[in-house]
């Protein structure tokens, strides 16, 4: 594959992975853990990329508590490419950030702004897709990758296709009429009935410019504030005047702050396999199961147990009579729940949070 010498990629590997508690903490977070195959998610993602995107031109914008584990872990990427937030703000701040960088380096680039905890299966089909975005971005688009969605998942933002704006090699592109943010469970199978929404992956693709220009437009207060961080880029002052600034950055999304408010927003449909593995249900879809439907991951026996996933550490689990139900031992922790509860696991986080109990984060 040509690379386009002016395309580059920010990886997001700032997430804490909460639904997938207890394997999935604060000191290690999913985006760093081999939960599928035998690289974790972040190299998995930089390695699907670099057939497009040479290393040199790819960054990874990560969290202070975890910078130093994220460099050990990518030591292909030049130094300079690894960006540190002194705090988590939500994808917005993140992508901006990133875009400063990028900037710099070329005011003119087209960027690619995608997660480092998904799964794409086919990744050729992936980066084909990338391609074919690009002439849509440089004409000034915001263009996401939308999933076809083969359930009502309720824990996925929706795109709504609209009118058709070109096919680029065989690809067609729409305009976005709207995003959903999550909806309930019944909206959620009138869009699939419907047929015209997506799944929104949280991929895109946009002209670095055009992304900076949107957040001047959009949300004014954070561009002020990556503006008092772009003039000191490079200097002695850098460090300094990102951590005073980042702690007045207040938390947004991308989705709510610009691509539900800008104007000009695209979607591709993208056939590539994509998982978010935001849960244990979605993890228990990735990994292979038995003759009784249970994902075992671990030392595990059992009689009368069905469609279960059971991801142990070190003690043996035997289960009983158990259908469709999520058993996650971490050696600390024992997390019990049916899959349809999967979602939830983040509320136990919350109320560890809430209770103080800080050791189990």
């Amino acid at each position: 594959m040509v690379q386009n010498e002016s395309l580059y990629a920010a990886v997001l590997a700032g997430g804490g992975g909460t639904r997938l508690w207890p394997r999935s903490r604060q000191r290690l977070p999913k985006h760093l853990l081999s939960l599928v195959g035998e690289m974790p998610l972040l190299n998995q993602t930089l390695e699907r990329i670099r057939p497009l995107v040479a290393p040199e031109r790819t960054f990874v914008v990560t969290v202070a508590d975890h910078a130093d584990l994220v460099r050990e872990q990518v030591s292909t990427l030049p130094s300079q490419n690894i960006i540190v937030e002194p705090e988590g703000h939500g994808t917005a701040p993140c992508i901006g950030l990133a875009a400063l960088h990028i900037h710099r380096r070329n005011p003119e680039a087209t960027m690619i702004s995608l997660h480092a905890d998904h799964t794409i299966a086919d990744a050729e089909n992936f980066r084909r897709i990338l391609t074919a975005t690009i002439p849509i971005a440089q004409q000034g688009y915001l263009v996401t990758l939308g999933i076809k969605p083969s359930y009502p998942e309720t824990g996925y933002g929706y795109i709504q296709q609209g009118e058709h704006i070109a096919n680029v090699d065989g690809h067609p592109i729409y305009r976005v009429e709207r995003f959903t943010e999550k909806p309930r469970l019944e909206i959620a199978r009138e869009f699939l009935r419907r047929g015209n929404y997506y799944w929104n992956s949280g991929i895109f693709v946009w002209k670095v410019s055009t992304i900076l220009e949107q957040m001047s437009l959009l949300l004014p207060d954070l561009y002020a504030q990556l503006m008092e961080i772009q003039a000191v880029l490079g200097t002695p002052q850098e460090d300094d005047v990102l951590r005073s600034t980042w702690q007045k950055v207040r938390d947004m999304t991308i989705d709510v702050g610009i691509m539900e408010r800008a104007a000009d927003v695209a979607v591709i449909p993208a056939a590539i396999q994509w998982n978010d593995v935001g849960s244990w249900s979605s993890l228990a879809e990735l990994l292979p199961n038995d003759a009784q439907g249970n994902v075992i991951q671990g030392e595990h026996i059992g009689l009368d147990t069905e469609n279960c996933l059971i991801y142990g550490s070190e003690r043996l689990i035997a289960t009983i009579g158990l259908h469709n139900l999520i058993i996650v031992d971490a050696g600390d922790v024992l997390l019990i729940c049916p899959k349809e509860r999967a979602q939830d696991v983040k509320r136990i986080v919350d109320q560890l949070k809430a209770t103080g109990k800080e050791e189990y984060l």
